[in-house]
């Protein structure tokens, strides 16, 4: 008997290979499979501006990038002992103005060197509710714990959000005209905004989005479901955290195989098997560091790393975490 359905996912046409160049940007759900791209050593960036939810941040902090349009002290503010700007997360901030300027306008430049020559751009998007800046009716993609009466709150319509597509992919194809891009639109749930505004909130994103890959009609343009794997084929509280509204980490891991299944090259299967390998070794805690058996192991160990280095040369098992999810 089948007790679920299943999803049928085409696979992408352009996948990603070891030597792709990735960025991913968008909702938190974006760090979710970035950290799973960390575990295997893809080359990847995760929002350098930290978790932005809604299309039109993402869009402005794009054109700021791309445009070359620097952040200046008009776009900056000082609360709690810290400098803040309303287009960036909160995990930016600084006690120094000009520290917090330099830091950001460098993460621009970035940006613009990542955009420019990604192979995958990954755009994840989260919600279709923004808050506006009443002083001048600016989309801000973080509020910084500002009094609640500087903002009005407001959902973004389908055209609204189809639009802004559109332009994140016409700066960006202009920079990078061969750049494949993933979509997704992310599983998490904002019941913040109440449960019937959720709802309404990923029907706006997900009808926006589907115009635009049905206008542009472009297979470098991919949808990964997301979304519709947590709520329609798990389809179950025990694959949600204790929040009841994140995906757990048994959930996690199963959108991340339906990932590697339809979007990762099935000639980067050896060598992901060989990262896990190693990835395991290095996890691995001994009853005695001073043995000759443990010894011999991490000679086996780095004896393997230097193997696969030689034909991954990015790859460096000690410049980020070998914290895989499950």
């Amino acid at each position: 008997m089948q007790f679920s359905t299943k999803i049928q996912i085409q696979p992408n046409t352009f996948q990603i290979e070891y030597h792709s160049n990735l960025l991913l940007l968008g909702s938190c759900f974006a760090q979710n499979i970035a950290q799973q791209l960390d575990f295997y050593k893809f080359k990847s960036v995760c929002n350098p501006f930290g978790i932005i939810f809604n299309p039109i941040s993402i869009q402005n902090l794009l054109e700021r990038a791309i445009n070359n349009v620097e952040f200046t002290e008009n776009d900056v503010f000082f609360q709690n002992d810290c400098w803040h700007c309303y287009e960036i997360h909160s995990e930016l901030n600084h006690p120094n103005a000009m520290d917090f300027l330099k830091n950001c306008n460098q993460k621009l430049l970035d940006l613009k060197n990542q955009v420019q020559f990604a192979n995958h751009i990954v755009i994840t998007y989260g919600t279709s509710w923004v808050y506006q800046l009443k002083e001048t009716a600016t989309v801000v993609a973080n509020c910084h714990k500002m009094p609640q009466q500087l903002f009005e709150k407001k959902i973004l319509s389908i055209a609204d959000i189809a639009q802004s597509i559109h332009k994140t992919l016409e700066m960006i194809r202009f920079l990078n005209p061969n750049c494949n891009f993933i979509f997704t639109i992310s599983p998490v749930r904002h019941l913040k905004d109440g449960f019937i505004e959720n709802q309404i909130s990923k029907s706006h994103l997900i009808a926006a989005l589907h115009q635009v890959l049905f206008e542009t009609n472009n297979p470098k343009n991919y949808y990964f479901p997301a979304f519709e794997i947590l709520l329609d084929e798990l389809r179950d509280y025990r694959f949600y955290a204790n929040d009841m509204l994140h995906p757990n980490e048994l959930a996690i891991e199963y959108i991340w195989n339906h990932f590697v299944n339809t979007c990762i090259s099935k000639s980067c299967e050896k060598t992901m098997q060989q990262v896990y390998k190693i990835q395991k070794g290095l996890f691995h805690k001994p009853f005695n560091i001073n043995s000759e058996s443990h010894q011999n192991f991490l000679k086996k160990l780095s004896s393997e790393i230097k193997q696969l280095q030689t034909i991954y040369g990015f790859i460096d098992f000690e410049m980020t975490s070998n914290k895989k999810i499950v």
